[in-house]
């Protein structure tokens, strides 16, 4: 079955919250070391809105299955046209076309958007599968930062992949993202 994508709302709070702490305490998708709680996801949710970003749930068979949103690369105002994007799958959904779905929802709202280009860092070098997931939808690897990261008692790369929304390279048809 195909995944159903949606807007955030904030009956989808509390799975966001236990899929984030998940990774967070397992995962290196993300470097932070302590989950944020329910109040604080709130927060982050409504800073990604109050850009005009998205911030989406997938649910397979009416359940969750994940999230996924875009935020701003960097503040700088040059960097307005260039933003971050973020997946996060449930175990049990991997593998049943979940990222792919949220990430293609999340290309074209870019692109839509007048945006110049998409991030994806990608915490370890070892995740073969969020690399793939992410060349598959078009992106290629822009660099990789070694070792800026120390979870699990070890160091870990990030991996930087871009996908370029407007490759021709012409001037911006919007005024990008308010920062």
């Amino acid at each position: 079955m195909e995944p159903r994508l949606r807007d955030t709302d904030s009956g989808d709070l509390q799975d966001v919250t236990a899929l984030y702490a998940d990774e967070v305490l397992h995962g290196t998708a993300t470097f932070e070391l302590d989950p944020p709680d329910e109040a604080e996801m709130a927060k982050r949710v409504a800073a990604v809105r109050a850009l005009d970003l998205p911030w989406l749930t997938a649910e397979i068979d009416g359940r969750f299955a994940g999230y996924a949103y875009l935020s701003p690369f960097r503040l700088r105002p040059a960097y307005r046209y260039c933003v971050e994007l973020s997946v996060y799958v449930t175990p049990e959904a991997r593998g049943r076309g979940v990222g792919r779905a949220l990430m293609q929802a999340l290309i074209e709202r870019g692109r839509a958007m007048g945006l110049r280009h998409l991030i994806g860092a990608i915490g370890d070098s070892a995740n073969a599968g969020s690399i793939a997931l992410h060349r598959a939808c078009g992106f290629r690897e822009a660099g990789v930062w070694r070792e800026t990261g120390w979870k699990f008692d070890r160091w870990i790369d990030v991996v930087l992949m871009q996908l370029d929304l407007t490759p021709d390279g012409r001037p911006p048809q919007s005024d990008g993202l308010r920062l």
